[in-house]
């Protein structure tokens, strides 16, 4: 008699045997994704942190971008053809060497190019610095990552300087579209713009800094600095055209010492070399005090 082997005596069942597996399927890549080391993010973070703070901001204004493009096409469109193609056919027509000899239009374009600058400065330097330290608080969140605090002022004056960059080349192409710009240095009145806005704008940074509870202050702000400002300048007509005990707000102005150096630049208004000097020199001077004391404010908010 045969005997029959038995499981386990050299022979697999059927039921245990398992086919070859299938190594020929093509398997997805696969990307390893590695951090920096600790050290390397915080030595990246000391050199670049401004530029990562910028670029925070500057997403947080995409989620509005088309409101802004609105408002840097619109805003021009509609002081320009209201004031200068408006107000200017009777102003022309009537005092037509009021204004150095040029069109009420190209008279005004300087002066609502650099207010343009200095409203959209009031805006970002008041209500969102606070924004910062109070409601949605993001300050402190960078603050207590690498960044210094120096890197979150820097980075976000960054981001507000490239907003008023692109909203002043769009307003000087408006500008010169109506043919308000007919010197060839016109394009340099941008940066002029920009400055003027930076001039404002950053002493308001340090103010808004400083704010503990929203108490009307930022609307005192736009009704007792910005509006008279706007309106004593020599905005919309010659600054010594008014009485003498008014003339002085214009003389300390930011907006009137960016607006002369726009008409020097954009239609050849008559400015001696070293009142030109001083106008720049003035709006530098407030810029880099106000850059100083936002840093200090800053310090002193975050640091408690």
């Amino acid at each position: 008699m045969t005997n029959s082997p038995s499981p386990g005596a050299g022979v697999e069942p059927a039921a245990t045997q398992k086919g070859p597996t299938n190594k020929t399927a093509i398997q997805p890549p696969t990307t390893t994704l590695r951090a920096h080391a600790p050290q390397v993010a915080a030595d990246r973070a000391k050199r670049f942190g401004s530029w990562y703070y910028a670029e925070h901001a500057l997403r947080v204004m995409n989620g509005y971008r088309w409101t802004l493009l609105a408002y840097s096409v619109g805003n021009p469109v509609m002081y320009l053809f209201a004031m200068g193609v408006g107000l200017a056919t009777l102003v022309d027509q009537n005092s037509s060497d009021a204004f150095g000899g040029v069109s009420y239009l190209a008279f005004i374009a300087p002066a609502l190019l650099a207010s343009a600058t200095i409203m959209t400065a009031a805006t970002e330097f008041t209500y969102p610095v606070m924004d910062g330290f109070k409601w949605r608080r993001v300050y402190y969140g960078p603050h207590a990552s690498p960044l210094g605090v120096h890197q979150i002022v820097n980075g976000y004056i960054i981001a507000i300087s490239l907003r008023l960059i692109l909203m002043s080349a769009i307003y000087f192409g408006i500008v010169a579209a109506f043919g308000a710009s007919p010197s060839g240095w016109g394009w340099v009145a941008v940066p002029v713009a920009v400055l003027c806005g930076l001039s404002f704008g950053l002493p308001l940074m340090a103010y808004s800094a400083s704010v503990q509870e929203d108490k009307g202050q930022f609307a005192l702000v736009m009704r007792f600095l910005v509006t008279p400002m706007f309106l004593f300048s020599g905005t919309f007509f010659p600054l010594d055209t008014l009485p003498i005990y008014l003339q002085w707000i214009g003389w300390i102005s930011p907006l009137w010492h960016g607006t002369q150096l726009g008409r020097m630049l954009t239609y050849g208004f008559p400015v001696p070399i070293w009142l030109a000097v001083i106008h720049v020199v003035y709006l530098v001077v407030l810029a880099v005090l106000g850059w100083r004391l936002a840093r200090r404010t800053y310090a002193r908010r975050l640091g408690k």
